[in-house]
């Protein structure tokens, strides 16, 4: 596969994934509406590090239009799309759900008929690990009840996966869901735990503590992540004549069709989390302990063997290590020293 469509390429992993892609000599064509969910010039910001590749184009598009998302697929081939533009974040999906309809819903509408309708070879779609609801297996497998969502942002991204499941057992569209776990790393979004705690100890403020600090999270590095997506882009799904023919089971389908889950399979205790904060920072943090917020899980845990099994995927970033990065990138990007 030489020209890769990447949806949300100003994005926190679609940034990563069109990275990788064109370290490997691969084309990418980059999309994004440059929404101002958070800071638009961190979007631009990592723009900046794509542009200078040759192999690297970058088109301005809400996938939520019809038209130009038709006119995106029209206008060149692509061997593969890797779609990651989404709306993102549990909480702000409880006040402005109209986001998420027009993003997760609409958009990927759009994106699954210019697949359809072009041939597409391989379609990866970021889905979430928000998708096991209240589940309390531990850890979660992707052939776990994922119908009982506990926020708007899951429910949209379980419906991506059942509108997925309808093209490829319809049109023979392969198409592959990435249940994304807490991805961490450098160029990392404001709005994500990690980038809020870092913030607020440097500023000596409290940071807000769910759950009285009794959370565990499967925390996966970035490189870890986007190792998972690029192995996955290649092993494109056949139809598994043998097994099942809807979209209960996420592992066999008679349809090209299948999910994993992208984690580290170690979970991580947020306490924990603060403590190599406070020592990567040098500084201690202030804790405002809270109850646990409406749609937010008390365990997150990866089960891990199907991705293992079939692309090798091996996550080995230690925790101490990925998050040293996440504090050496965050202090050089948003508190530079003098020139």
């Amino acid at each position: 596969m030489h020209t890769v469509l990447v949806t949300g390429a100003a994005g926190f992993i679609g940034f990563h994934v069109a990275q990788r892609l064109l370290a490997l000599g691969r084309k990418v064509v980059g999309v994004d509406n440059l929404n101002a969910y958070y800071d638009v010039q961190l979007k631009h910001d990592r723009l900046a590090q794509l542009e200078p590749h040759r192999g690297f184009a970058f088109q301005r598009l809400d996938l939520a239009d019809r038209e130009e998302t038709a006119g995106l697929f029209r206008s060149q081939p692509f061997e593969a799309v890797v779609h990651l533009a989404a709306q993102a974040g549990v909480r702000y999906s409880l006040t402005h759900p109209e986001a998420y309809v027009s993003a997760n819903l609409v958009g990927f509408a759009n994106v699954l008929e210019g697949c359809r309708r072009h041939a597409i070879a391989h379609l990866l779609y970021a889905s979430s690990s928000s998708v096991y609801g209240g589940g309390t297996k531990l850890p979660f497998a992707v052939g776990d009840d994922a119908d009982h969502p506990l926020s708007f942002y899951a429910a949209t991204k379980r419906a991506n996966e059942l509108m997925a499941h309808s093209y490829s057992q319809l049109f023979g569209l392969p198409a592959t869901g990435l249940r994304f776990f807490s991805v961490y790393g450098p160029w990392g979004r404001p709005d994500m735990a990690m980038c809020t705690f870092i913030r607020a100890i440097l500023e000596g403020r409290p940071i807000d503590v769910y759950n009285q600090g009794q959370m565990q999270r499967d925390l996966i590095y970035i490189d870890d992540a986007v190792e998972g997506v690029v192995r996955l882009l290649d092993h494109v799904p056949t139809p598994d004549a043998g097994q099942c023919h809807d979209s209960s089971c996420a592992r066999t389908c008679r349809a090209p069709w299948r999910i994993y889950n992208v984690g580290s399979h170690r979970p991580t205790e947020l306490l924990r989390v603060i403590e190599i904060l406070e020592r990567c920072l040098g500084k201690t943090a202030r804790k405002n302990l809270l109850p646990m917020q409406p749609g937010d899980l008390p365990a997150t845990f990866a089960d891990i063997d199907d991705l293992a099994r079939d692309v090798g995927f091996s996550p080995d970033t230690p925790i101490e290590t990925g998050i040293s990065r996440l504090v050496t990138w965050y202090c050089e990007y948003h508190q530079p020293g003098p020139a």
